[in-house]
């Protein structure tokens, strides 16, 4: 039995199954590649780098 079908933001990278991102409201896609879980932000170098403010699941890249 197949699970949800995760989206990432185009604009943020958050990872959700809805059409419209609820964090920025951005336009998501089905295509996107490789899955971060921030659990700390401010301690996060990646989430740094990659200028996440906030927990989450990210996608590493979105096309």
């Amino acid at each position: 039995m197949p699970g949800p079908i995760l989206r990432a933001c185009r604009n943020c990278s958050f990872i959700d199954e809805a059409d419209v991102c609820p964090r920025c409201g951005g336009e998501t896609t089905k295509d996107w590649a490789g899955y971060l879980a921030v659990v700390d932000y401010e301690k996060s170098e990646i989430a740094k780098r990659m200028g996440i403010s906030s927990n989450g699941r990210y996608a590493l890249k979105v096309r």
